[in-house]
């Protein structure tokens, strides 16, 4: 009883002294309890032929009959296809920018200039989704920007959002464009508190600056990099609905179509609700699946994981 009794109290005690902090908690646990927690008791209907009009308790079992459905259909395949493709291109091509902006801007030695390039390189992030993908859907267009500049090359104008070729390009050319400036924010945190006396004795020792940043900076982002990496690839299967929802159409979906718009489609326009529930727990349960396997490999290769 008396470790607890002293544990109760040192909770007390840090409630008090940290009150205003807990305060600031509060809304961050209710929006989480809300939004989060409380509809995973709804996944229950993933495993029924949920109606609304019968409700949870009175609508018929089916067990693991949507599941079935899902990975024997015709479009299993190319919504994992895609899915997957979409994300490995966004880790092979944008996940190493905010890294290479991050060791750059770190190596501007004028401060006034190093902020406005961060600032310009910041902007992007602030720009709302909806308008950002209305500017590429109009810079897109058989009589936009992008064709004015195709067509200096001999090359006949299309709308490019059109072509199921060019979709995964231009997704993830377009999410570099606009987050890879902020998400270089975390790698000049981690650069700012590497020893400065690192790099005064490898300028002794002869080191130019890019010698200093491949052997002194880069190592001490590896460590960030590596948690970044398997936070990113245990989220390899969810690709950000809203994007790809405003810039797709039917024309790609041989390219464009992924699990979490097809979840829409079937859960929301056709009203398929268990069957949307299914798939979107399959999702899930493959994310943390490679999670942890991501998780194992880091830590087993480079002592370095999440856990």
């Amino acid at each position: 009883m008396v470790p607890k009794q002293k544990t109760w109290v040192r909770l007390k005690k840090n409630f008090i002294r940290y009150r205003y902090i807990y305060l600031m908690l509060i809304p961050i646990v209710i929006y989480y309890a809300v939004f989060c927690y409380a509809p995973m008791g709804g996944v229950v209907i993933a495993f029924q032929n949920f109606k609304p009009a019968l409700g949870i308790a009175g609508s018929e079992w089916v067990g693991f009959k949507h599941f079935v459905d899902f990975l024997t259909g015709p479009y299993a395949w190319r919504l994992i296809r895609n899915t997957l493709l979409i994300n490995v291109l966004q880790i092979l091509f944008a996940f190493p920018v905010p890294i290479i902006i991050a060791l750059l801007i770190n190596e501007i030695q004028c401060k006034k200039y190093k902020k406005v390039v961060q600032t310009i390189s910041y902007m992007p992030h602030f720009i709302s989704l909806v308008v950002m993908c209305g500017l590429l859907v109009t810079f897109c267009r058989s009589d936009g920007i992008f064709n004015d500049f195709l067509a200096l090359f001999g090359v006949e104008r299309q709308n490019l959002l059109a072509n199921a070729g060019l979709f995964r390009p231009l997704y993830v050319l377009s999410g570099i464009w606009q987050e890879a400036g902020w998400g270089s924010i975390i790698y000049l945190a981690t650069l700012s508190t590497i020893d400065p006396g690192l790099y005064e004795a490898a300028t002794i020792d002869g080191a130019n600056r890019f010698q200093r940043m491949l052997y002194v900076s880069f190592p001490g982002l590896v460590p960030i990099i590596i948690v970044q990496l398997i936070m990113r690839i245990g989220n390899i299967l969810t690709t950000g609905f809203e994007k790809v929802f405003l810039l797709y159409s039917p024309l790609t979906y041989d390219t464009a179509d992924i699990i979490s718009t097809y979840i829409y489609r079937q859960g929301l326009e056709l009203s398929n609700y268990s069957y949307g529930t299914a798939v979107g727990i399959f999702n899930s349960i493959v994310n943390l699946i490679i999670l942890i396997l991501a998780n194992y490999i880091s830590r087993r290769a480079t002592e370095e994981s999440l856990w």
